[in-house]
């Protein structure tokens, strides 16, 4: 039987990605033809988005002038999306996982997998957790990720990019048919063995990327915005040794790592709004930021700095991390931009 697949989000990426699935799904007897892809109701100028979609085959909201394949159907009722699905691809904020999460299970196919597209992390009282383990625990099934250099607009526009797949020991089988998926001569996909160490990377880079677009703000030149980038990079290698065993030092240099974090050092959101709140010299609110900037899309690199803060505070570790600590600082404590580069980093990782 071919596999059935289901994206649950439909955002910029979302509707990014269901571009190439929705191309591949066609292309391969190994999928079925027809992909469902939950969207939220929303109405645009009194018109449901799904129907939007449906009939005109457009996320007008997300990605406004980039077609979507046909075979995508948007489906407002996320239980009617699910139904027969055997694989999942979780493309949204994670915040919204918990209440998602029961409604799935409830229409879960035996033998389903699921790949999660979410940079972020979440924690729980015990430390960190990875949004795969999130969705491995509320599902019961084997959970994949994909992480790369990938603006969603650049994607949509066809722009010749690589991203990585990242699946756990023993998950081989399903790493290849996810590469068949999402793979295409201008999505190049690498497999690794490593799910932690690639879902860390696309989610530590959104703190390195908040710092750097304080050096945007702040109008600092290219070596202290690459100085910020390198040491973003030493304590996104530092982290993962300290709270991951197993995770690969390959793994920061494929696309998940060190590209993903320039191209979000460079572009994407949370660069853009962190030079905004640069130029206000954080008088603005991070909220009215994101609502002015975004387009209803989140904010994923100051979230992730609070959460990473929390748990550095729980195990003692803050001054491992200067540079995560002062990116939170200057987030959420009240110091100011400008001291970005008052920080002193350990001889040695």
């Amino acid at each position: 039987m071919p596999e059935k697949v289901c994206i649950v989000g439909s955002g910029n990426w979302g509707s990014a990605i269901a571009r190439i699935v929705g191309g591949n799904a066609a292309a391969y007897a190994d999928f079925a033809d027809s992909v469902n892809m939950w969207v939220y109701e929303e109405l645009i100028d009194g018109e449901k988005l799904t129907e939007i979609i449906n009939t005109r085959h457009e996320n007008v909201k997300y990605l406004k002038g980039y077609p979507l394949p046909h075979n995508i159907v948007a489906v407002p009722e996320l239980a009617d999306a699910v139904k027969g699905a055997t694989i999942l691809i979780f493309v949204l904020p994670h915040q919204f996982l918990p209440r998602l999460l029961p409604v799935i299970k409830a229409n879960l196919t035996p033998g389903a997998k699921a790949i999660s597209l979410i940079k972020g992390i979440d924690f729980d009282e015990k430390g960190l957790v990875l949004i795969s383990d999130t969705i491995r625990k509320g599902l019961g099934i084997d959970v994949s990720v994909l992480m790369g250099a990938n603006v969603a607009k650049e994607v949509a526009d066809d722009d010749f990019c690589e991203t990585t797949i990242g699946y756990s020991a023993g998950s081989e089988a399903n790493g290849k048919i996810l590469h068949k998926l999402f793979n295409t001569k201008l999505f190049q996909v690498t497999l690794a063995p490593d799910a932690a160490g690639v879902e860390l990377c696309g989610a530590l880079k959104n703190i390195v990327a908040i710092g750097a677009g304080f050096c945007d703000g702040l109008g600092y030149g290219g070596n202290t915005k690459a100085a910020i980038i390198r040491i973003g990079l030493v304590e996104m290698m530092r982290f993962c040794k300290k709270f991951y065993q197993g995770v690969k030092e390959s793994t920061f240099f494929e696309s998940c790592g060190v590209a993903d974090l320039i191209t979000t050092c460079y572009g994407g959101r949370n660069r853009k709004c962190a030079a905004a709140f640069a130029k206000s010299n954080g008088e603005r609110k991070w909220d009215d930021i994101e609502a002015e900037l975004l387009n209803g899309q989140k904010l994923q690199g100051t979230l992730t700095a609070k959460e990473v803060h929390e748990v550095l505070v729980r195990v003692d570790a803050v001054d491992e991390f200067p540079l995560f600590t002062k990116i939170y600082s200057i987030s959420y404590a009240g110091h100011k931009v400008n001291t970005i580069t008052d920080i002193a980093q350990p001889v040695t990782l």
